[in-house]
């Protein structure tokens, strides 16, 4: 390992963030998670002031069933965000914002689905899910998430296969899932698929259900197949964000994002993650770490209980070309030790 990294990760082992310790010592330097060390750092971030910002949204909007999905202070983002930090799991403190994001991603709706020869407008949702040339137009990217995170938590056991059997049902013949309604769209959403992806990945490690891996696997061709941001037609780049570092991604995609799936999948030493993988490298800031190139977030200037709009109750580190962002350098090094190049 490079000088330049060593220090970076020493640093970050120095982090005022437990979760960005636990990030380095787990996943960067493979550390036993089972650990008593390890068990006493995530039980660090149960009761760190991010763990507790976090979850004063999810508890405020509990009492709320329509909000579940408010960006991004509603319980289905707070489990999100709880699981990426190494929230311990089990918590049965979390149990009914769990059992709110069940109710609401598996309600009647979401069994419901009609055909249609032409798009369909939004507004009719309550129908169901539309099959538009024989393809479920629906945003699965909500129920992977919440699949994801209440299969990390270990919570509401009980939910996570409904969630499951749903994104296998809507799955598109080339892997993934989108939810454009225009009928000329027959190629899944880099978007739409990344999350139900982890989702099943990680739900399918649990339960060593084959089905299940198998589809997460036919996800990542949606993926590999374009070099994790081409386009398979001409090579260009797909979307100029997809080139950019963010951190979080909330349900938006980027390279970063991608190699983090390969990486967690054990499939980043796949040939195909090699140009994402040299253009993280040369992203790397001469003193080294890694910036946060954008953000998808807004913090809130007052109030967050009274603040409207995708506002953060926490503070992700900011952005900027020039400065090391831990959340995306921790992130970066993972990938990096997964790919075998560190």
């Amino acid at each position: 390992m490079n000088q330049s990294r060593s220090r970076v990760i020493d640093k970050l082992l120095h982090s005022d963030e437990p979760s960005i310790r636990w990030k380095v010592l787990v996943r960067v330097l493979g550390e036993d998670p089972h650990s008593t060390k390890i068990r006493e750092l995530r039980e660090e971030i149960r009761v760190s002031p991010r763990a507790k910002a976090l979850l004063a949204g999810g508890e405020r909007e509990s009492a709320r069933e329509p909000k579940v999905y408010a960006k991004y202070q509603g319980a289905h983002w707070v489990l999100a965000a709880l699981a990426e930090i190494g929230y311990p799991p089990g918590d049965e403190s979390l149990l009914p914002m769990g059992h709110q994001v069940l109710r609401h991603w598996l309600s009647t709706s979401f069994y419901k689905e009609f055909d249609s020869k032409s798009a369909v407008p939004k507004h009719r949702s309550a129908e169901g899910v539309p099959i538009i040339r024989g393809r479920f137009r629906r945003c699965a990217s909500q129920q992977g998430n919440a699949l994801y995170s209440l299969t990390v938590l270990e919570l509401a056991e009980e939910g996570r296969p409904c969630l499951a059997e749903r994104l296998l049902h809507w799955q598109w013949p080339d892997g993934g899932w989108n939810c454009d309604r225009n009928p000329k769209a027959d190629t899944s959403s880099f978007m739409e698929t990344l999350l139900p992806m982890r989702g099943l990945a990680a739900y399918g490690e649990l339960t060593g259900d084959r089905e299940v891996r198998e589809a997460a696997l036919r996800a990542s061709e949606v993926f590999l197949s374009r070099r994790l941001f081409k386009r398979r037609s001409d090579g260009k780049v797909i979307h100029p964000n997809f080139r950019m570092l963010h951190y979080p991604l909330y349900w938006h995609y980027d390279l970063l994002g991608g190699l983090k799936a390969m990486a967690e999948m054990e499939l980043v030493t796949d040939l195909r993650c090699g140009e994402a993988l040299d253009l993280l490298e040369r992203k790397e800031l001469p003193n080294g770490g890694w910036p946060a190139e954008g953000r998808f977030y807004s913090l809130a200037t007052s109030d967050p209980d009274s603040a409207h709009g995708s506002y953060e109750r926490v503070n992700w580190g900011g952005s900027g070309k020039s400065r090391m962002n831990e959340w995306v350098t921790v992130d970066a090094l993972f990938v990096l030790r997964a790919a075998g190049r560190i």
